[in-house]
């Protein structure tokens, strides 16, 4: 199975779907990784952006992607591309992977990148002949990003789908590890202890001891040719 996983920044995949990725991976599946957005000077010095890129190919290495594709689109300024193009882009990445499962940032993430990446993904993940491939489309869930956003006001993320991730979380805390520059200390939303107890919570919910978990977009499954 061809699963593509999409991230708006350098260690959204890993902090949403590491677990799954490594366990999707230990189970023969062809994990591919897209880092969709890439950080521009002088807001970020080109040094900081070589280093966020060279994490990023360790840390899904580690996890048992076998591609990371930098889409290279300008980090916090995707609202500035004309929308034709941003859709044009997600459709060429769609119709070169070719899917079948597919892992999107959720749309009501405070990220104002996480939404628009979700709105141009969906457009060309859109339920037309040509994309029947795709068979299961989720939303992952970002520490930080989706518990920040005012779930009384906006859309909330209500898991429909928990992964079984107790003999990968270890390797999910390692590979967030090599994101040196992206991980905080405790107690912060993007330190180690918290991505470790939201996997023990996730998972105590339904008798795991570790989960990650996913707001179902489409499920299809077409009969036999």
């Amino acid at each position: 199975m061809k699963v593509l996983v999409i991230s708006p920044h350098p260690d959204d995949e890993v902090l949403g779907v590491g677990g799954t990725m490594r366990r999707l991976a230990d189970e023969g599946h062809d994990v591919t990784v897209a880092i969709v957005t890439k950080g521009w000077s002088p807001l970020f010095p080109e040094e900081q952006v070589a280093q966020v890129r060279a994490e990023a190919q360790a840390a899904n290495a580690a996890l048992g992607v076998k591609r990371v594709r930098f889409m290279d689109l300008p980090v916090t300024t995707l609202h500035a591309i004309p929308e034709h193009e941003l859709n044009a882009a997600f459709d060429a990445l769609i119709t070169d992977e070719q899917p079948e499962w597919v892992f999107l940032p959720f749309p009501g993430d405070r990220h104002e990148d996480h939404r628009q990446v979700f709105d141009a993904a969906l457009i060309a993940l859109r339920p037309v002949p040509d994309r029947s491939f795709v068979k299961r489309i989720l939303c992952y869930e970002t520490v930080s990003e989706t518990h920040w956003a005012v779930s009384h006001l906006e859309p909330a993320f209500q898991p429909q789908l928990w992964f079984d991730i107790g003999d990968q979380l270890d390797a999910k805390l390692a590979a967030m590890r090599i994101y040196a520059s992206q991980i905080r200390p405790a107690p912060d939303a993007r330190s180690l202890e918290a991505l470790q107890a939201l996997a023990t919570w996730r998972g105590s919910i339904v008798g795991m001891s570790a989960a990650e978990t996913f707001v179902l977009v489409r499920e299809c499954w077409l009969k036999p040719q």
